[in-house]
């Protein structure tokens, strides 16, 4: 895993460090305090970049994404985690293409140097970048985005379609694979300590290119079979010239300076003193609890702390007291608990997770205190670790071998990559425990956990995807797996399939192929009382026609 050095602190205030808006995606504004990337050394604007994109993934696995797929719940302000209240105000993809802007104009100064490792590692950060705007949205800018300075004409660009997006994204990605493949020798201005994600190791940046675009082979997989199929053949089928992240020594990680707020784990306790604050308000969910402990997944004691009183049914009728550090209750305490709220009190002696959607979430588990986001003896909180600023396993973790052999598994499922998908499955699992700190479990665990097809590899994947669950999102969208349920408070009956775009950002200021965009999609039963196509429960071009995942 790689961490950033102290030193890049001063770096990082000197280089353009905020994400900022632009008129009409485009318009840069350029703080007179910070240096403009046009007349920065290119190795300069390095960190920021690939510090946004891995923010960027936190930011939406460990936050209100990771509500959608049931990893974690809160327990105030829960609207956007746990019931998916989203609007045409919610999301903005005015961060992305601030990142883009950073990124592009590295990759230009690499060109206009003959930098070649430069050139690869641009691609892949533009690649990563767009492909998760069109993940996220659909059809967005691409061709034309990015283009501002060249004149008027370029400051309300328009929508690529999202298929041309992704094809656009891969074809990068190879370009960056051959730009990579030379000796390290014959590349020149190679600064590894502005290189936080890798150090300047040109084979690892190689890797995560293809590892990329395997996860884009397979992200078109049932909407575009023939294609998909082609291109992951064609990676997996050389691994001399399409080397991929396979070990848990390649994953894509960067971790925190913790030196501030704004450079420290989301959930910190340190600069977030609140005993309202972000990590008091999150919990894990049932969902993922339940499924961890019927596997007797160790990673869970990795993520959470166990209860700290438990309950135990006793005789007698309306007890409630707490005896020797659990919580003693009668069973008619118990059923007037089920009558009044809906649902049960969880007996579970360690963990206990929130419920998807539940509606009483600020009081779960019979709560002793009403209040939001405070202290909950009943319910699992995050492991410790989540209240530091930084550390080991405090990663952004853009992409992880635990991914690609899941990829793989899949691949050879259908017959599409070498090996067999019970290999890939294992190798999946066991360098999702490498990472965790859980390895000697292993053996134990395969028993318990062992290869059933498709669900066990989407599950599995699920699992290991804690604190980057957009990618278990994407996924879930595209196989129906693992099978999730919205709670009760749920915004629609079905989780959500996309952001919508937002009104003032995308829709009014460029309106016209905004429009046109929203025409694109396709409604499902799900709107509701929504007027327009531009809802979280609409289908994008990558899942129309393909039935799933509903």
């Amino acid at each position: 895993m790689k961490k950033i050095n102290n030193s890049f602190i001063f770096i990082l205030i000197l280089v353009f460090t905020t994400l900022v808006s632009c008129k009409d995606l485009t318009e840069l504004n350029i703080n007179p305090n910070d240096i403009a990337p046009e007349v920065a050394d290119l190795n300069l604007l390095l960190p920021t970049v690939i510090t946004g994109i891995g923010q960027t993934v936190v930011g939406l696995g460990f936050g209100d994404i990771a509500g959608v797929m049931q990893h974690t719940q809160k327990d105030g302000w829960s609207d956007g985690h746990n019931s998916y209240e989203w609007t045409n105000l919610s999301q903005s993809w005015s961060g992305y293409y601030g990142i883009l802007r950073n990124a592009d104009e590295y990759y230009n100064k690499a060109v206009a140097g003959g930098y070649e490792f430069h050139q690869g590692v641009g691609l892949i950060l533009k690649a990563y970048t767009f492909g998760l705007i069109t993940d996220l949205w659909g059809d967005a800018p691409y061709t034309d985005a990015l283009k501002a300075e060249q004149g008027s004409e370029f400051f309300k660009p328009a929508f690529d379609a999202q298929q041309d997006i992704y094809h656009g994204i891969i074809n990068d990605l190879d370009t960056a694979n051959l730009l990579l493949s030379k000796n390290v020798a014959e590349y020149k201005n190679i600064n590894s300590t502005q290189d936080v994600l890798y150090n300047g190791d040109v084979a690892k940046w190689r890797k995560l290119a293809n590892s990329l675009a395997l996860r884009y082979y397979m992200r078109l997989s049932l909407k575009e079979p023939s294609y998909a199929k082609e291109g992951i053949r064609k990676i997996t089928s050389d691994s001399n010239k399409y080397p991929l992240i396979t070990s848990s020594n390649d994953d894509a990680n960067v971790g925190y300076i913790g030196s501030a707020s704004g450079d420290s784990w989301p959930t910190n306790t340190v600069y977030d003193i609140s005993p309202s604050g972000s990590y008091m308000r999150l919990k894990l969910c049932s969902t993922l609890v339940e499924t961890l402990q019927d596997l007797k997944d160790p990673r869970l004691a990795v993520w959470a702390n166990k209860i700290e009183t438990p309950y135990v049914l006793v005789s007698g009728t309306n007890i409630d007291r707490v005896v020797n550090g659990k919580r003693e209750i009668s069973q008619d305490v118990a059923d007037a608990y089920l009558a009044a709220n809906g649902v049960s009190i969880d007996f579970d002696q360690e963990y206990v997770g929130i419920p998807p959607g539940c509606r009483i979430a600020q009081i779960y588990n019979k709560k002793p205190d009403a209040g939001q986001g405070t202290y909950n003896p009943h319910v699992s909180q995050l492991n410790n670790i989540y209240k530091a600023t930084k550390g080991n396993l405090l990663q952004m973790r853009l992409m992880s071998a635990s991914e690609i052999n899941f990829i793989l598994a899949e691949a050879a499922l259908y017959g599409w990559a070498p090996g067999t998908p019970e290999e890939h499955y294992a190798n999946g699992i066991k360098e999702s425990f490498k990472v965790w700190g859980v390895d000697n479990s292993f053996n134990n665990y395969m028993m318990g956990a062992p290869y059933s097809g498709l669900e066990s590899i989407m599950t599995q994947k699920w699992i290991a995807s804690w604190s980057a669950a957009a990618e278990a999102w994407f996924d879930w969208r595209r196989t129906g797996l693992p099978e999730l349920k919205a709670g009760e408070v749920a915004k629609r009956e079905k989780l959500p399939l996309r952001f919508y775009y937002h009104l003032t950002s995308e829709i009014e200021k460029n309106r016209e192929n905004a429009e046109a965009a929203i025409g694109k999609l396709e409604a499902t039963q799900y709107l509701g009382d929504e007027t327009s196509k531009n809802s979280a429960w609409s289908k994008m071009w990558l899942l129309q026609g393909t039935g799933k995942p509903y």
